[in-house]
């Protein structure tokens, strides 16, 4: 017999053998028919849904669902990359949300091509009309092999890069492209090699001068009608910042790469300006902001430089994620 004064359980029985109020139960065998679809609740037709002030929200989306999609790494060859993608649109002060799923089935439906980041341009657009948004944004955020040789040996090996190509879509603006990429570098301190070699010419002391592991994160708009790649940017940091960090090493390699760092020993604020001189040059690159992290040997501390092109309106050089770069 059921406990006496047994308290009302909705879910689950009770020792005294009541039933639960409400039964759960999962049927496999359910058939989805189209009047019980077309019957199922909707949202979008709730009148007090909007909780909250009634104003324009400029981003709402998803973030971070994942794609095994395929990108171009060098003429003739495609390999096909987890990707890590974030889709948002606007929604208006009068509508209560949007449909989720239909970012995803969207993208769903360009699985299978190629992507740069002149495809954004029409996923966005047909998302856009999906969801009925005036702006749509997506970032693809993937690692990007490239094969690296190295300094002596020959040896060769695949250096990843972090990268994201990202696309927004405005009435006024139009289609914008962007891509982010991070070059991680080795910088040797000048200071601290000029007192090193004080230190062996005036008291034959052998001293080693500080350097660190660095990175270096690059964002460009790309130029209407222009077509820029992750080899380029990469090229651009390779030409002006020269110490990336090797994959592939002998001895041989080893030793050049000492004395690469010797030739080009450089401060924080000296990397961003190569940089700068070396992105300036592309005319196919509209705007660009770089971020630079040196992880100092000698501090506890990071040494940090910003820089912008200075384009009216671009991008500015408020970055402050200085975490993002460590590596």
């Amino acid at each position: 017999m059921p406990k006496k004064n047994a308290k009302t359980m909705y879910l689950h029985a009770t020792a005294g053998g009541a039933k639960p109020v409400i039964a759960r139960s999962y049927d496999p065998g359910f058939k989805l028919s189209r009047a019980y679809r077309e019957s199922l609740p909707d949202m979008m037709e709730a009148v007090d849904a909007i909780q909250g002030a009634a104003v324009p929200i400029q981003q709402v989306g998803i973030a971070h669902f994942k794609l095994p999609l395929r990108y171009r790494v060098k003429p003739g060859q495609v390999l096909t990359l987890e990707t890590n993608v974030t889709g948002t649109v606007s929604l208006e002060a009068t509508l209560k949300g949007i449909n989720m799923s239909r970012i995803m089935r969207s993208f769903y439906e360009h699985q299978h091509d190629v992507f740069t980041p002149e495809q954004l341009g029409r996923i966005l657009e047909k998302y856009r009309r999906k969801v009925g948004s005036m702006a749509a944004r997506l970032r693809l955020a993937y690692s990007h092999p490239l094969i690296q040789r190295s300094l002596r040996s020959g040896l060769e090996g695949y250096q990843y890069y972090a990268v994201a190509f990202e696309g927004t879509l405005d009435p006024k603006a139009g289609f914008r492209r962007f891509i982010e990429f991070d070059f991680v570098y080795s910088s040797a301190c000048p200071c601290s090699a000029e007192l090193a070699e004080h230190a062996r010419d005036t008291r034959g002391a052998y001293a080693i001068a500080h350097n660190q592991r660095s990175k270096a994160r690059v964002k460009v708009e790309v130029a209407p009608g222009a077509r820029l790649t992750v080899a380029d940017l990469h090229r651009h940091c390779l030409n002006a910042l020269r110490t990336e960090t090797q994959v592939m090493v002998k001895r041989e390699d080893e030793q050049a790469f000492a004395e690469l760092n010797g030739a080009y020993i450089k401060f924080v604020e000296d990397a961003a300006r190569l940089v700068y001189a070396e992105l300036a040059k592309d005319r196919r690159i509209l705007d660009f902001q770089v971020a630079c992290s040196h992880l100092e040997s000698l501090h506890s501390h990071d040494a940090v430089s910003v820089i912008c092109k200075g384009v009216k309106g671009g991008f500015s050089a408020d970055f402050t994620n200085f975490q993002s770069l460590v590596c």
